[in-house]
């Protein structure tokens, strides 16, 4: 099977942003941001904690170690929150899929693909998956100034594309047709996953990745899907 081709790289990104009219959507970005920010207040208040407790400073030596603590903290915390956001958005991915698809392909049948287990057991994995590599990124960003940028995106871009694409398939087929699937339109997916990525560094549009993401990938399983069928 030969890979989508290039006329369709931007389709699924601008078809998944124009979609933020959709209530489902915004009910869906209210939810990841709130349990977002319980997350974030939550991991600031324990590193400021543990940090106080074991360096047991007083005085001004405390409020130094706090403040310090708190801002080296907010800066992993930003980091991270394209994985938290994920882990987060897992939790919404069929309501978000089942908008897409009721807006532009009614057409559809219900999904049937692996079983719920599989899929919410999928889901996890993407969102572990993203966390590791964007840890990974992390460590070469302060090896590697610049060049661990670079590195970071394109680990992420991976982790984002494949992940979301395969997850987003196994609702309508088995998980190891889903897997072909990627690999015979790896290149078409990565891109997708390159676009989020690169929208991942934006201040504000990165609380927006988890639902594009799953949104952009509906609408390449489309194409993919009726591309192939064109083929035969």
């Amino acid at each position: 099977m030969r890979p989508v081709g290039s006329t369709h790289l931007l389709l699924p990104f601008s078809r998944a942003v124009s979609q933020f009219d959709d209530p489902t959507f915004r009910r869906v970005l209210l939810l990841s941001i709130a349990w977002s920010a319980v997350c974030f207040a939550l991991l600031l208040a324990a590193s400021i904690g543990i940090v106080h407790r074991i360096l047991e400073l007083h005085g001004w030596w405390a409020w130094g170690a706090d403040l310090l603590g708190s801002i080296a903290t907010s800066l992993v915390a930003l980091w991270l929150f394209l994985p938290v956001a994920a882990a987060i958005g897992t939790l919404y991915f069929d309501r978000i899929a089942a908008s897409v698809e009721h807006r532009f392909y009614p057409w559809l049948p219900p999904p049937n693909g692996a079983s719920l287990l599989a899929q919410a057991w999928d889901g996890i994995a993407v969102a572990l998956r993203v966390l590791g590599l964007t840890l990974v990124a992390l460590v070469l960003a302060i090896v590697l100034p610049g060049i661990g940028l670079i590195l970071g995106w394109m680990v992420t871009a991976y982790a984002l594309g494949r992940g979301l694409f395969v997850a987003v398939a196994m609702r309508r087929m088995p998980r190891e047709a889903a897997e072909s699937l990627y690999q015979q339109n790896r290149g078409v997916v990565l891109c997708q996953g390159a676009i989020l990525a690169l929208a991942a560094y934006v201040p504000l549009v990165n609380l927006l990745i988890p639902i594009l993401g799953v949104a952009a990938m509906v609408h390449v399983l489309d194409i993919v899907l009726t591309e192939a069928a064109a083929r035969r």
